[in-house]
Formats: C-alpha cells, structure tokens, sequence
C-alpha cells in the first residue's frame, strides 16, 4: 500500500485527501497545512492522520512515500526540491515552478534520485480529453494541422488569504489554467516535436493588476506548419469547454460544461467527421476535474510499481511552464516569441 502526504490542505488538497481516503490500494498518513490555527480542526477531521502546520516537520517523517503539493504556485520549487532531496517522489500540481529555470532543476533532480516526478495536468487522463488523443493516434482525422481550445468561465477563485490574486504569488493567470491547454496542444501535436513560436494577445478587466489577464488568446506554431489556437476569458459564467481539432482526413468537436469546475453532474459530448458524416463517440466515463483527479492517484501509484507510464513528466511540465512565460512575454511585448 503506498503512503501518501498532501502538502497544502486547502479547497485542492481536500479534494485530493478525499480521494486517497476512499482508495483502497492508498493511504493517507500525513497532511500538512499552511495555517497553524486549522491544526486541531484538521486533526479532528482526519484522525488517523499525522497534522503538522509546517512541512519541515513532515519531511523528518518518514511514513510517507508520495507528496502531494498542493500550495500556492510561488512555494512549489522549494518545497518540491526538498520532498525529491529526501528521497520521496513527488506530484506536483501546475505549473511545476514559476520559472523555466526552476522547473528544470526538479526535472533533473527526480532523474538524479532516480525518483517519480508527475505533474498535475490531469486532462490527460480525461475520459473526454484523452479520448481525442487516441482518436489523433490512431489516425482517425489523418495529420491534425489546426487545434481550437478554448475556456469560457467564471472568475477565478481568489484561494486562501487571496493568493491567486497576488501577481508575486500566483505569478501570473496563463500559469493557472491556459497552462494545461499548452499541454493538451502539445500533448496532441507530439509528433511534430516542441513548438517552434507563439504569439499573444491579452487584457484584464481587473482594476489591480494589469498582468493577470482574465481575456487571453495565443496561437502556437508546430515546425510542420500546424498550430493550435488556445482562448480563455474568465469575465463570463459558469464553465464552458471546447476542443476541435482538424486534419487532413477529418475533424472532431468536443465540448465540457458545467455550472462550476468541480461538479460531479457535468455535460460532455465529442463528435467526429471524415468530411461526409458526423458521428458521435461514446464516452463511457465521466469527464471533469474530480474524475481525472482519482485517475491521477490511481495512475501514480501504478507509475511507482512500475506498471505505467508517467502521464505527465518533469519534462513535460517545464514545456508548458516555458510556453505559459513566453505567452505572457509576448502579451506584454506585442511581439512574437522564437522558442
């Protein structure tokens, strides 16, 4: 049975501590959270669970085998770089840092220890999302050239003492959700290698800071001359989602909605053409955040026993950590941005 502590037990990692609860190959020893006065709350809620406010004292115990980080984005590096320099494989939620630099550096330290490093874009084991990529692999639309991603939603959440609106933070707002549509396109453009440029252009209603945009749209270019369009706003309701992605032999549409991001009663189709018939494909699990949540503990613990491979790797994070900077880079600049 492989041990798991969460470190950050707010909205997110209650989410992730439910999950491991209620798993029966996992188990959750340890939790850490950040607010001292929440230590006796916390300990009345998970009983059997070792409760510490600091994770230093965590990292001194060593009934644990897997953290889960689940923190502020501008905590990950450090209290990543720690857990791999213990010895103790690491999940770490997106973006992997806020830096590509940083981002680099756990890579290469989960590869020295010889430790698992996953990050947390858990659309890739989306019933509905991943779907798709076995649609595009299996060459059901032939050589996909143009993807359409996009988000429509409500906004943000401002996280615990309001970190997700503090810019030295949270860093910035493509590293909070576009990130994981930089892994989608890339994820479903592997074949063509990494992204060559990209180009953005952004603006905020926000009257604090004008660098978190809510309005964001970017164009990624493959080297074979496909790209992918990747659009959010947070300035409207609810939460939308839609894939399209062409080909050369055919197209496909996928879409995602729910009242909020974290409903367990979504909505989600994906449809496919070869140019004369449309057809829908059954979608045989439920799609959304929660569902792929317990898909990613479950597939890392088979990653730990070696019986799978890692969804989403260190190297895999710091492309799409070095993708959402660039896209805030060329937002700022108006320019666009040579990878």
């Amino acid at each position: 049975m492989i041990r798991y502590a969460i470190i950050g037990l707010g909205a997110w990692g209650h989410c992730y501590a439910d999950i491991i609860r209620k798993l029966p190959e996992v188990t959750l020893t340890a939790v850490v959270t950040g607010n001292p006065d929440t230590v006796n709350n916390i300990r009345t809620e998970y009983p059997n669970v070792t409760v510490v406010a600091d994770y230093h004292e965590l990292l001194q115990i060593n009934d644990w085998d897997v953290a889960v980080v689940a923190v502020p984005n501008h905590l990950h590096f450090q209290i990543g770089l720690d857990v791999l320099n213990t010895g103790k494989h690491l999940l770490m939620e997106k973006p992997l840092a806020l830096t590509a630099e940083d981002s680099d550096t756990l890579f290469r330290t989960a590869i020295e220890k010889g430790l698992h490093l996953t990050v947390g874009h858990q659309f890739r084991l989306s019933s509905l999302w991943g779907k798709i990529k076995e649609l595009i692999d299996s060459d059901q639309i032939g050589v996909p050239k143009y993807a359409f991603i996009e988000l429509s939603r409500n906004p943000y959440r401002t996280g615990e003492n309001g970190w997700r609106y503090d810019k030295k933070q949270v860093g910035n707002w493509i590293l909070e959700e576009p990130i994981h549509f930089f892994d989608l396109a890339c994820w479903y453009f592997e074949s063509f290698g990494k992204p060559v440029s990209i180009y953005a252009s952004a603006n905020t209603s926000l009257s604090t800071d004008k660098e978190l945009y809510d309005n964001l749209s970017v164009i990624v270019h493959f080297s074979n001359g496909s790209h992918a369009v990747i659009a959010q706003t947070l300035a409207a309701f609810e939460h939308h989602q839609s894939v399209k992605v062409t080909g050369t032999k055919g197209s496909l549409w996928a879409g995602w909605s729910g009242v909020i991001d974290r409903t367990r009663h979504p909505s989600f189709f994906l449809k496919i053409s070869d140019g004369n018939n449309v057809r829908e494909i059954n979608i045989e699990k439920p799609a959304g955040e929660l569902f792929e949540l317990e898909e990613q503990i479950i597939r890392m613990n088979l990653v730990i026993e070696g019986k799978a491979k890692n969804p989403c790797t260190g190297s895999d994070g710091c492309q799409a950590v070095t993708l959402s900077i660039a896209a805030q880079k060329s937002a700022q600049t108006g320019t666009l941005i040579e990878l």
